[in-house]
């Protein structure tokens, strides 16, 4: 499990619930940074809290905290909520986790796979026989990957090597000719591919619109858009999944309906750590989620009109 960084400058709180633990995902992704910012507007704005960021293994890891107790607030890909409300063993959660509650859907993430130019690899098909980096096991990420495989009739086996690594180690050895592609799924301009494209020449894989066809909700057909990185000159077309932020049930009513206000009051804050989180936005946060919001989350969106 990865280490903690708690927020400077902020009061010790009066009470065990006016604490705040913030889980991410690992440095190099978008949930860190936004975390980290998110922590900086709750210990601002939020009376008596003291915030924590905790880095982990993102959105499996993240939910089954939750679960546990060990954090009030997490960010999670959708299928992977889905995945843990309706116990999905296959996904990382033997029993289903009733315990988790919606503060609202945020952004989207894009499935993203970029190849080195070395590797000839211009296709998903063209994999076969190569090595690819599908996140670490059980990450929102692999799930996306597998799911992909799946709707394209393949599977880890038609791979030359499969890594199973965050996205920070799969870049180095990209970098370091050791492996041929990874797949991330993160907000568009992750800094692990930023840094990847700028280092050795990349290219950026079309994963096929029947595959959002195939696998229908939450995954929808996207496009990464030309210049997203150095040398990508042209659109690609991938798959979105929108991420959650997620609390659990036993938190205050309160503090969730302060956990939602003050993000939705200070998106400049989020949109400042990442351009990710410029498609934060209240409207159609509350709509289409696989778990029930917390009802504090739901008083600030019928206090909008937007429920």
């Amino acid at each position: 499990m990865g280490g903690a960084v708690v927020a400077p400058g902020l009061g010790t709180p009066a009470s065990a619930e006016e604490f705040i633990n913030i889980l991410t995902g690992g440095t190099s992704g978008v949930y860190y940074p936004l975390g980290v910012a998110l922590s900086e507007i709750y210990g601002k704005n939020i009376a008596g809290v003291r915030t924590q960021v905790q880095v982990t293994k993102a959105s499996v890891e993240n939910l089954n905290l939750l679960q546990q107790g060990k954090g009030e607030i997490a960010f999670a890909l959708g299928d992977s909520v889905k995945a843990a409300a309706d116990g999905d063993a296959e996904a990382g959660f033997p029993k289903k986790l009733d315990k988790l509650r919606a503060i609202g859907a945020i952004y989207p993430n894009f499935v993203q796979v970029v190849a080195s130019q070395d590797s000839g690899i211009k296709s998903f098909a063209d994999l076969k026989g190569k090595s690819l980096s599908v996140g670490a096991p059980k990450s929102g990420t692999e799930l996306n990957a597998r799911a992909i495989f799946g709707a394209l009739g393949m599977s880890y086996d038609d791979l030359g090597k499969t890594e199973y690594l965050p996205f920070g180690e799969s870049v180095e050895l990209i970098k370091n000719r050791q492996l041929d592609a990874t797949l991330q799924s993160a907000g568009l301009g992750v800094a692990s591919i930023k840094d990847l494209a700028t280092s050795v020449p990349i290219t950026v894989v079309a994963v096929p619109a029947e595959v959002a066809q195939k696998l229908g909700a939450p995954f929808q057909a996207a496009v990464i858009p030309a210049g997203t990185y150095e040398g990508q000159k042209e659109d690609v077309p991938t798959l979105s999944i929108t991420n959650i932020l997620v609390t659990r049930a036993d938190v205050a009513d309160e503090q969730a309906y302060q956990m939602t206000s003050q993000l939705f009051a200070h998106l400049d804050t989020m949109v400042a750590a990442h351009n990710a989180a410029k498609a934060i936005k209240p409207e159609g946060a509350a709509k289409g989620l696989p778990i029930p919001l917390h009802p504090g989350a739901e008083r600030y969106y019928k206090e909008k009109g937007l429920l």
